[in-house]
């Protein structure tokens, strides 16, 4: 058996939750791509745009390293929440395309450093914001895979689509009929707990 190198598992687990992004969106309408689905506004391709701007900032200026890339709702004086969302001017090829020149950048970076390469992350308090690769491959990965599930929820909630691999390929087999049945077996455990009489 051959031995991994930390930080190719880390490099991995990272590309591994960027493939499941952009594969839920897949398929969709433009309007699909883009509606909010959530009370605070959660979209797929606002994931997507949100993701390049978090391994821009942690793969470039934490280490001295910035790209050519703009990003102007980075900037001090952007709308609140810019990055969370793709305006009309923006297509669902210019938010991907973005995303995967900005992977090229996050990967040079990754591959030209060690693990223990220090960098200094401006944005977080000052008792925290120095950090080696090692820190910010683990951090930016684990953002990374929790966007990715929420883009797992967002897509479900759009058209039923699920799973890890494209056509669910890591879920039960149950038709329809088994899913109604399995939803109404939780709501069931849950109802026994409810507190408001209802």
């Amino acid at each position: 058996m051959s031995r991994s190198h930390p930080k190719d598992d880390l490099h991995s687990s990272l590309q591994a939750a960027r493939d499941t992004l952009l594969r839920k969106l897949e398929g969709l309408s433009e309007y699909d791509a883009r509606r909010p689905l959530t009370r605070t506004g959660t979209n797929l391709l606002g994931l997507v745009k949100h993701l390049s701007g978090v391994e821009l900032g942690y793969f470039g200026d934490t280490f001295g390293r910035p790209s050519e890339e703009p990003f102007p709702w980075l900037d001090d004086d952007a709308e609140e929440n810019a990055d969370m969302w793709a305006t009309e001017d923006e297509s669902r090829e210019q938010v991907v395309a973005r995303y995967r020149r900005v992977w090229q950048h996050s990967d040079a970076t990754i591959a030209a450093l060690p693990l223990d390469a220090p960098g200094t992350v401006p944005w977080w308090s000052e008792a925290e914001r120095e950090v080696t690769l090692h820190k910010v491959l683990v951090h930016v990965t684990t953002e990374t895979h929790r966007h990715a599930g929420h883009a797992d929820i967002v897509r479900e909630l759009v058209d039923g689509e699920v799973g890890y691999r494209s056509r669910g390929g890591n879920l039960p087999r149950g038709g329809a009929t088994w899913w109604e049945a399995y939803v109404d077996r939780l709501e069931g455990a849950a109802t026994a707990f409810r507190t408001d009489g209802g």
